[in-house]
């Protein structure tokens, strides 16, 4: 079926040019990225610190799915599995998700840690994204993670105080909200 392939370099590129002559007359042309000596295809940092911060609450599996879901590729452009996040992991030793032996997990996330605090995940998440209490979330659509010592001290009392005394409207709105009506008077 081939009948010669013709290799060159286009150092314009930098790639390798694959020439193929096919027995019918017909030549295809394939260009591949040409990689130079100490170039890497490494992950970048904010992957290798977001993968870190999964590993908090999630084994490997579920952060490769998190990662694709996120449209996150490997360093080489590929799709996540369970693999490549375990061996990222080893490379940067990050510690393996283990759950806690008495179950007082140090790491939760939005509903367990609402569970925790005494209200709704949606206030939760919001007081999270209004900085009133530290919240990790390492990718767009991902979950939020929350340190549990955070949770049982006095910022997190304090949350669901607030949210104990006005159960009609748990979540606070942001003070930056516009009136939809104005004034009324």
């Amino acid at each position: 079926m081939i009948k010669e392939a013709i290799a060159d370099i286009d150092d314009a590129t930098s790639e390798i040019v694959m020439t193929i002559h096919w027995v019918g007359g017909v030549h295809t042309e394939h260009r591949l990225p040409l990689r130079r000596r100490g170039q890497r295809n490494s992950t970048p940092a904010n992957i290798i610190e977001a993968v870190g911060q999964l590993a908090l609450i999630a084994k490997d599996d579920v952060i490769a799915g998190l990662l694709n879901r996120n449209g996150i590729k490997t360093g080489n452009g590929n799709r996540w599995i369970r693999e490549a996040v375990t061996s990222l992991r080893s490379k940067n030793r990050i510690p393996v998700h283990r759950r806690a032996d008495d179950g007082a997990e140090p790491w939760l996330n939005l509903r367990h840690a609402a569970t925790l605090v005494g209200v709704t995940p949606r206030t939760l998440r919001l007081a999270a994204e209004r900085g009133e209490i530290n919240a990790l979330h390492p990718v767009e659509d991902g979950p939020w993670i929350f340190k549990r010592a955070d949770l049982e001290g006095p910022v997190g009392q304090a949350l669901a105080l607030r949210a104990a005394s006005n159960p009609g409207h748990p979540a606070i709105p942001s003070e930056s909200q516009k009136d939809l009506l104005g004034p009324t008077t």
